[in-house]
């Protein structure tokens, strides 16, 4: 029998994933109390060793858990902190006999199941709930009775109302529109009236009848100043959201800018554009993504040296420089492509994994993170937490397009840090709508 916390409080029985995705998690259930089932323990042993985000987050809960406890004995669980409900690891048991028909002890799930099994019996059923990020597990338990749930602390609003860092701003004067045209190419904030308040960087459509601007709210002088389509690197900006996207990765003072839109959007090549025609200001380009789900696992088992097992993954990447190479050698004729080789060969610009950035020191760097939805909120705090001086961080993804089989588009890294990160001065957002890789692509995206 588990002794907790008296009175109506309820007890989460947490899965291993929870703590691989958040080390912190303990401190997120206010009065409640926890369990940690023994089977969740030793499954943290098997991640405890390695460099990805994943094994710092297993050997941080496990130090976390270790000073909790301190000297005391673990029976009947020990006080999380002020105004939190205690802590306790439950030992395996005899699996129930409700259970050994269908759920085999084979699997460190079963045995997890089982423990909440077991507590919801000596508790209360409407009491106990497992948290698990595993969508299978969740049905199994509700399966035998049990209530479970996802964990869903760092989740955001629905993805329809995730920030878009712009806005069409409909009849504006004409007078108004015509200042933005003449020197000084901008005007005071206030001489528009809009529903709701500017967000520092956001972008704006004004438009009168035939007449309309692109502009940006810049927070430090309260003005609205122009924006203009730029060339970088030979890629000129199609539409007004790329536009915005182009001034945001070209702007000396923002030094983070997240890119978000479906495939073929050209998130990726305005990002590659924009680093390589502003490369004077920076020591290197890092480009990088996720290599599969879950922290490269799978990448061990492929054939070859290291840069033939990360080919498959960072393919994308270079097809992107291709076609900035391709642009440069057939528009101008002046060579400038080959540059684009020659910078590779030099590790001016290095592609790489996620995972050998970690421990490097991130200083006068235009860093591009890729596909960044496949992030946690934690593995996308660590990228921008190393961000030394002179450094742009550039994350770019589809929040609809999730391949991490414990993130969806609230809960992911990348949404996440948009959520947190609008009206901030030092951040900018571009969500690109409109599809500029082939009227083909757009015709598959919108039907299938």
């Amino acid at each position: 029998m588990i002794s907790l916390s008296s009175g109506k409080r309820k007890i989460f029985v947490l899965d291993t994933n929870v703590i691989l995705h958040d080390s912190s998690c303990i401190n997120q259930f206010d009065e409640h109390d926890i369990v940690i089932p023994i089977a969740v323990i030793e499954e943290l042993d098997r991640f405890k060793r390695g460099k990805e985000i994943l094994n710092c987050n297993a050997r941080e809960f496990a130090r976390s858990l270790d000073a909790l406890t301190g000297d005391r004995i673990f029976n009947g669980g020990v006080p999380i902190g002020p105004g939190k409900g205690k802590i306790t690891v439950c030992l395996d048991r005899e699996f129930h006999n409700k259970l050994k028909t269908n759920f085999s002890p084979d699997k460190p799930d079963h045995h997890i199941l089982n423990a909440a099994f077991h507590i919801a019996h000596e508790h209360s059923f409407d009491q106990v709930f497992l948290v698990t990020k595993d969508v299978n597990l969740r049905m199994k338990a509700k399966s035998i009775g049990l209530m479970a749930q996802d964990y869903n602390t760092d989740r955001v609003q629905a993805p329809a109302d995730i920030y878009k860092g712009t806005r069409v701003v409909e009849n504006i004067p004409a007078e108004v529109i015509d200042q933005l045209y003449s020197k000084p190419f901008e005007l005071d904030a206030t001489s528009l009236e809009v529903s709701e308040t500017l967000l520092s960087n956001e972008y704006l459509i004004l438009k009168n009848g035939s007449k309309s601007a692109l502009g940006v709210f810049t927070p430090q002088t309260r003005s609205i100043r122009r924006i203009d389509s730029r060339t970088c690197y030979g890629i000129r900006p199609r539409n007004a959201e790329q536009c915005f996207a182009m001034d945001a990765l070209t702007n000396q003072d923002i030094p983070l800018v997240t890119i978000t839109g479906k495939a073929g959007t050209g998130k990726t090549l305005l990002a590659l554009a924009a680093a390589l025609e502003k490369r004077r200001y920076y020591r290197q380009i890092f480009i990088s993504r996720p290599s599969v789900p879950l922290s490269n696992k799978d990448i061990g088992f492929l054939p070859g040296d290291i840069q033939s097992k990360l080919d498959p993954y960072m393919q994308p990447l270079y097809d992107n420089l291709s076609v900035i190479e391709n642009s440069q050698n057939g528009k101008n004729g002046n060579g400038q492509g080959r540059r684009v080789k020659e910078l590779l060969d030099e590790e001016k610009i290095v592609i790489t994994p996620l995972s050998y950035i970690r421990g490097r020191s991130i200083v006068k760097v235009f860093f591009i993170v890729d596909e960044a939805q496949n992030l946690t909120p934690h593995e996308v705090k660590t990228i921008i937490t190393r961000a030394g001086e002179g450094t742009k961080i550039v994350l770019t993804g589809d929040i609809y397009q999730i391949d991490h089989p414990y993130l969806d588009s609230q809960s992911n890294g990348l949404s996440y840090l948009i959520e947190k990160m609008k009206g901030q001065p030092l951040y900018n957002h571009i969500n690109l709508e409109k599809g500029e890789r082939s009227e083909l692509s757009d015709l598959a995206i919108s039907l299938l």
